[in-house]
């Protein structure tokens, strides 16, 4: 008797601890299961915001211009460029690769849109869509170099890094710079297009609405599957802070010049990155191969198209942002894409929260390191110093935020051990 009731009771038990898991509902489901989290050692988000919650209040302390309308425009522009670079760097961290020549592929692909489209007379789009497929093209070659010869990420791209750099001082030959007239599309998209307050609205509606679609989808999906989902209360919640957040900082910018249609482009990218991360086979793929590749392998991922892929959006994205940044500047020289552009995008993906380990990072980890860097750059020239500055805080950040990924990740592998 004993030996056939003795199994009932843990099967008992964690019935009703699933039972109860389900019906938890509301703000204080949401409180538990973000306590829960920080307790295991996943922050998320959490220093990143709390980070730049303290060097925002700091810059606007010692210059009160700094949190004006009109310079938040500005440092909300002068984050698409860089911002879109990253976003390809999050996709090669997160298999735990590296991708060292996005500053070359930039500054070519800046290069490359300037000698078409003002040399050579193309029509602005084939130009762009040039540029844009030779970004494919660098990425597709990573890619197969990588996984058939088994040359580390980190030789290949260091490579490309001096030979795209090369290849660029070729394409814009003796003359060096080529100007972007100031009445291309390309300019006026980069400098002077800026939403209608109207319109600026209806976007937040539209970005809270389809947020609450998406939460909705996937809890209809897990129930579905008989697994624990979102509560109705908690997804309104979401909405809600989403709504309210986003038209404050709406209103806000418009009381300058507005939200930079740029700066859109930079968000919708952001949004589509992360759609493909967190609800696509690829996206699953990508956390697996780069959680353990040789697991993902023997769970049927094809590991070597998640890499190729991995390259070809890095190096895409590098592409954009290189059209982007001479649009910025209305020019592309041999100093496009060089300097600080390829240091700053992998600095911003792993300060907004990327591991530099694999397996764990989001599109919004270069939408919120970009703007931790380009606040301290801007928030330092408006304290008039000079860029020695930038790269000494720009570093010291960058140092926290790797040494708090690399304690999170050791707390998480204790947690799982206990």
């Amino acid at each position: 008797m004993k030996t056939t009731q003795a199994p009932s009771a843990p099967v008992l038990t964690i019935d009703r601890q699933d039972e109860r898991l389900r019906t938890s509902s509301g703000i204080r489901g949401a409180v538990d299961s973000f306590l829960d989290r920080v307790r295991s050692g996943d922050l998320g988000v959490l220093p990143v915001i709390a980070g730049l919650a303290i060097i925002w209040t700091v810059l606007q302390i010692l210059n009160p211009k700094f949190l004006s309308s009109s310079n938040l425009v500005n440092l909300a522009m002068e984050c698409a460029a860089v911002g879109v670079i990253a976003l390809g760097i999050v996709c090669v961290l997160l298999l735990g690769q590296i991708d060292l020549s996005v500053g070359s592929v930039s500054g070519l692909s800046a290069a490359v849109v300037t000698v078409t489209f003002v040399n050579q007379g193309w029509p602005v789009w084939l130009a762009v869509g040039g540029a844009v497929l030779m970004g494919v093209v660098i990425g597709w070659f990573y890619g197969q170099v990588f996984n058939r010869f088994g040359v580390p990420a980190f030789v290949i791209t260091l490579a490309g890094l001096l030979g795209f750099l090369g290849l660029q001082l070729y394409v814009l030959g003796p003359i060096g710079s080529i100007n972007i007239p100031f009445d291309s599309p390309l300019v006026y998209f980069a400098q002077l297009a800026f939403v209608p307050a109207w319109l600026s609205y209806i976007l937040v509606v539209l970005a809270a609405a389809a947020l609450f679609l998406t939460d909705l989808r996937h809890a209809r999906a897990r129930r579905t599957a008989g697994l624990s989902s979102r509560p109705l209360p908690s997804m309104a919640l979401r909405t809600a802070g989403l709504l309210l957040a986003a038209g404050a900082i709406v209103w806000y910018l418009n009381q300058a010049r507005g939200v930079g249609w740029m700066f859109v482009f930079f968000l919708a990218l952001v949004l589509a990155l992360n759609y493909a991360l967190t609800r696509t086979k690829w996206g699953r793929s990508m956390f697996a191969v780069g959680g353990n590749a040789e697991a993902a392998r023997r769970a049927g991922i094809n590991v070597r198209a998640v890499y190729t892929s991995a390259f070809v959006a890095c190096t895409t994205l590098a592409a954009v942002g290189g059209i982007l940044a001479a649009s910025r500047l209305a020019a592309a020289n041999q100093g496009s894409g060089g300097g600080d552009v390829n240091l700053n995008a992998i600095a911003a993906a792993v300060i907004g929260g990327t591991s530099l380990f694999g397996g764990r990072g989001s599109a919004f980890a270069a939408l919120l390191g970009i703007i931790v860097i380009q606040s301290i750059s801007s928030g330092l020239t408006l304290l008039s110093l000079d860029s020695s500055f930038r790269f000494m805080v720009t570093g010291a950040v960058l140092l926290l935020a790797v040494t708090l990924d690399s304690v999170s990740r050791r707390s998480r592998s204790s947690h799982g051990r206990a």
